[in-house]
């Protein structure tokens, strides 16, 4: 481990690496540009990796730069929770403490899970957040503090790594944007075998392209050559040369050790072993007896000792301790640690090859000494690393009666630093020792941790002994928040196969909720035949917090799935039992669910109420996964019941919420809410920037899709039909088919019509909306089916006379007219598209008036929907002209609609109005002698001025008409009285003109426009 000690290499000289150092030196600068650095460096054990890195930061400092070094520490097989984040932040804290500080930002609470030196931890939240929240925060706090200076960070041995680290390390190398920071991170890349948990970290790293990495080769001869040259302080004879780069084969440690021993041999080699674990134990033996037994107690300690547990443990007196360790220090085996008052091995080579010399008895024996000590006296050890190793020591001591209860209170210590992948493995070992633990031992273990609303974790702390059940329950729950949900299913499949055979209906309820909850993350199905069961097994049961939530969760599948009166229903229920049992964080859960369906019923004040209640209730007790929640579901019912600005709003409080508490995934549901919410109010450019932003927040899938989706709307709006396309389908790749939610499902379909309408795939669209319809658009997805029911109706409505569209027509327009029936239109927005879709349905059969489209501006001026206006502004203009062509009134109509299609770049909109203006010789710009002879003429224009604004020709216009009515080119030939070939040039020519890319989308285009009078 680097540190502000001396340095820790033999050579005096830093051979080669020079583009290696050129690499590293270059992110300086970048990094000076306030762009942030990942690096990882990576090789064999000794080939160089500390030299250079030592040889970097001696470069960074003379430029002034602050660096913080942190190294995993490796304990046995097991590494320390965040063991060299915990370093790193230490030295930064010596280096910069008034920096740190105010970097800090009143956060000590929750980052004291990562140094606990910044007070005490804040308690837990205990909710799948927790561990989100404390990368956020500590990405945050590195970018606050490297805000003015450069800052270097160095983690060391990333090959000891525990799970959080590499998880924290992956989260930084993400979603690091700004900052002076350098983040270095080395590895041994000879220990990362094919199943090493580091292999897919390293994976998922390659692919980013802010991270790079250096991989060191071995040393050349003649780098042997000048590092012999350095270390000998003589030029070396050539023979010496290659005898020691052929035994070291180019490894620079090696090199040194070779070196080293040849010195104790008197400058002869010959005798020298090949094997470097033998020329270590050498110098191992050559060391006072005294010594050498200092060697092996630290090697079994860790890759840090502390000099009192040391002391402990050796059962030196303290001279004879001084003694040895000045041996060890002096030979160039041992090292005093950094920042501690501990000692180390020079390389963890020397450890490693001095550990593996250790029978099995003398290992057995010195880890229970060290688990004796610590046992005895806890100060030994820092506080933060007390549990873990002490359960490291008796574990390696095979004692499980001893070895049990460490592991579980080092679990605890683990789950309260969000470390919850070091829980689960912690629980893991827990299990296979459980049997091998004698019954009166299991009798005294501490009681259930934490497991949620599990049997046991509600309310009866410490009155029933803990079961194998129980802990597979934490193991579930730590799974799940470590984002291992893959084990999290199979412990609850594994719990639920065990439960088969017992009476215990409340336990395995509880693993049934589990089972759906994950069923549903994985995309593996729905989850509701495993709710169906829970509930099953709670039926008629006395009141509880796992009927609380198996109530709880039934009524919030149903909101997203069937929402209705019978799932309000189960909401009530749910609240009531909540209420019962005094589950207030499950109370809030429900009556969030209990609020937005209530909007969805109509009963808009009511139920919004009851969310402001639930948000501020929340904030109030800091339950983030409620606050979470309700900063989502709040904003989003206040756009569905067309209250937009009250909805931006709300979302801004929301981004405050999950911004402050580091929960990126959350935030990107609110600002890409939001994003619809400005789209709704005619905030484009604010709606765009809203989406940008929630983009690189997204975690899960369902928020990318949902990104995806609000880009589509954006793309569609603009006539960007290429972008639509490419994120319908980036959508559906992120939402799947496996949890078929209506919120998930409608939108799509609809942005899937429209496409393919504008690509003149009409049956197509027809079969997109058939097959949605068929599925259902039931009350409570009015804000979907609705907007839904008009692309419809509209598409058909443009097609009207197109042949091939009209057997199917009366089909359609009666599916679109039964389901508007079953959608109750109970707030002004569902009403205003209730008008807008039966106007649409008047058009596509003919028969719509002006007064259809007069009745439907009425509904949406005074919902600040102004896009929604434009349209029906351009329908109203349309439907005068074609019933009394009354130009004056039209004119205001499509002035006021291009105004606004111009001003939020509705590239269709404007277009379809700039052809009907054409058509009817209206000025659309409200100036010059021109515009007010254009009103005052009463009579249409002739629809062939749209047409020639197209830059058809004349028998360009017929083939178009032709195209329109269904012809293929050979019966245009022969309408015509021209030949086949030269029909397939003219409809070539105009769809080029036209910018379309198939005869269908053409005929759409003269169908939507009126373009001929015969169509």
């Amino acid at each position: 481990m680097l540190g502000d000690v001396e340095t820790n290499t033999v050579s005096p000289v830093f051979v080669g690496r020079a583009a290696e150092l050129a690499a590293l030196t270059d992110t300086l600068a970048r990094a000076g540009a306030g762009e942030p650095q990942a690096l990882l460096v990576g090789g064999e054990a000794g080939v160089g990796k500390t030299r250079l890195v030592e040889e970097f930061l001696d470069a960074a400092c003379r430029r002034e730069a602050v660096v913080a070094v942190g190294g995993c520490v490796e304990i046995g097989a097991d590494g320390l929770p965040f063991a060299p984040f915990a370093t790193a932040l230490r030295a930064l804290r010596r280096a910069l403490p008034e920096e740190l500080t105010e970097a800090l930002a009143g956060q000590e609470g929750e980052l004291a899970r990562l140094l606990p030196e910044l007070g005490e931890a804040e308690r837990a939240a205990n909710d799948e957040h927790g561990t989100a929240r404390l990368f956020e925060l500590t990405a945050r706090l590195l970018e606050r503090v490297s805000a003015t200076r450069t800052v270097v960070l160095v983690l060391e041995d990333l090959h000891w790594a525990d799970a959080s680290t590499r998880h924290l390390l992956a989260y930084l190398f993400r979603t690091l944007r700004s900052g002076r920071l350098v983040v270095i991170a080395t590895y041994r890349a000879d220990d990362v075998h094919r199943r090493h948990p580091l292999r897919p970290l390293l994976a998922e790293l390659d692919r980013l392209r802010t991270v790079r990495r250096i991989e060191l080769d071995r040393f050349s001869r003649a780098e042997v050559g000048r590092q012999l040259t350095g270390i000998l302080a003589v030029l070396p004879d050539a023979t010496l040369v290659d005898d020691i780069f052929d035994r070291s084969d180019g490894n620079a440690f090696f090199v040194e050790e070779l070196a080293r021993s040849m010195e104790c041999c008197g400058g002869d080699s010959s005798g020298l072993s090949d094997s470097l674990r033998d020329l270590l134990l050498v110098r191992v033996e050559a060391l006072p007896e005294h010594a050498q037994r200092i060697a092996r107690t630290l090697a079994e300690g860790g890759s840090t000792v502390e000099h009192p547990l040391l002391a402990a443990v050796a059962g030196l007196a303290e001279d004879e301790l001084d003694e040895a360790l000045r041996a060890a220090v002096g030979a160039n085996l041992l090292l005093p640690a950094p920042d501690t008052d501990g000692y180390r091995f020079r390389h963890s080579l020397v450890r490693e090859a001095v550990s593996d010399d250790l029978l099995p008895g003398e290992r057995t024996r010195l880890n229970r000494r060290y688990a004796e000590a610590l046992e005895a006296d806890p100060s030994l050890v820092r506080a933060d690393e007390r549990a873990a190793r002490l359960a490291s020591y008796w574990y390696a001591a095979h004692d499980p009666a001893k070895a049990l209860p460490a592991v579980l209170q080092a679990a605890v210590a683990a789950r309260r630093r969000y470390a919850y992948s070091e829980q689960l493995r912690l629980l893991d070992r827990a299990m296979e020792l459980w049997d091998d633990v004698p019954d009166e031992v299991r009798a005294t273990l501490r009681p259930l941790d934490h497991a949620e609303v599990y049997p046991g974790c509600a309310g009866d702390h410490g009155t029933s002994p803990l079961r194998y059940l129980d802990l597979m329950a934490e193991a579930a729950v730590a799974a799940r928040f470590g984002g291992d949900r893959e084990r999290a299913l199979a412990l609850a499949k594994k719990a639920l196969r065990i439960l088969s055979t017992e009476t215990e209906p409340l336990r395995a309820a509880w693993f049934w909720v589990q089972r759906s909850t994950l069923m549903q993350s994985l995309s593996r199905g729905d989850g509701w035949q495993e709710l169906a069961t829970a509930q099953d097994l709670v039926r008629g049961m006395q009141p509880s917090a796992v009927h609380a939530e198996v109530l709880a969760a039934a009524a919030s599948w149903g909101a997203l799935h069937r929402p209705g009166p019978e799932t309000l229903t189960a909401a009530d229920r749910a609240v009531e039992y909540a209420q019962l049992v005094g589950e207030e964080s499950i109370e809030l859960q429900a009556r969030l669910t209990r609020g937005w369906l209530t909007i969805d019923a109509g009963g808009v004040e009511e139920g919004l109420a009851e969310m402001y209640g639930v948000r501020d209730r929340a904030e109030e007790l800091h339950l983030v996964g409620v606050m979470s929640r309700a900063s989502i579901n709040l904003p989003s019912s206040l756009e569905s019941t067309g209250r937009s600005q009250e909805a931006v709003t709300a979302a801004d409080h929301g981004i405050d919420i999950c911004h402050g508490h580091g929960l990126p995934d959350s935030e990107a549901w609110v600002r890409a809410n939001q994003a619809q919410s400005y789209f709704s109010l005619g905030r484009w450019e604010e709606s765009r920037a809203a989406v940008d932003a929630a983009a690189p927040l997204a975690r899960s899938r369902k928020a990318s899709g949902l990104v995806a989706s609000r880009r589509t709307d954006l793309a569609l709006a603009r006539g960007d039909f290429e972008e639509a396309e490419e994120q319908l389908a980036l959508n559906r790749r992120h939402l799947g088919l496996h949890d078929p939610q209506p919120q998930h499902l409608i939108s799509p379909v609809r942005h899937a019509v429209i496409l393919a309408a504008h690509q003149g795939r009409l049956f197509d669209a027809r079969a997109a909306f058939e097959a949605q319809s068929e599925t259902g658009l039931p009350p409570g997805t009015q804000r979907y089916s609705l907007p839904l029911l008009h692309a419809v109706a509209s598409i058909e409505a443009d097609a009207r006379g197109l042949p091939a569209m009209e057997a199917g027509r009366p089909a359609i327009l009666e599916r679109v007219r039964r389901h508007l029936k079953q959608l109750p239109t109970l707030v002004p927005v569902w009403t205003a598209y209730g008008v807008l879709v039966e106007a649409e349905l008047a058009r596509a059969e003919g028969v719509d008036t002006p007064d259809h489209w007069r009745r439907t501006a009425e509904a949406f001026a005074p919902l600040q929907r102004p896009y929604e206006l434009a349209q029906v502004r351009h329908r109203w203009a349309e439907a005068i002209l074609v019933a009394s062509g009354d130009r004056v009134p039209a004119a205001q109509l499509l002035r006021a609609a291009h105004t606004v299609a111009s001003r939020l770049g509705a590239r269709p909109l404007a277009e379809s109005i700039e052809l009907l203006a054409g058509r009817a010789r209206v000025a659309l710009a409200e100036t010059g002698e021109e515009a007010a002879e254009d009103e005052a003429s009463t009579e249409p224009g002739p629809a062939v001025d749209a047409i020639g604004s197209l830059g058809l020709t004349s028998r360009e216009q017929e083939v178009h008409r032709l195209v329109a009515a269904g012809y293929t080119n050979r019966r245009i030939a022969e309408e015509l009285y021209i030949s086949p070939k030269t029909a397939s040039v003219h409809v070539s020519n105009i769809l080029a003109k036209l910018s379309v890319s198939s005869r269908g989308e053409a005929a759409a285009l003269a169908h939507r426009l009126r373009l001929y009078a015969t169509s």
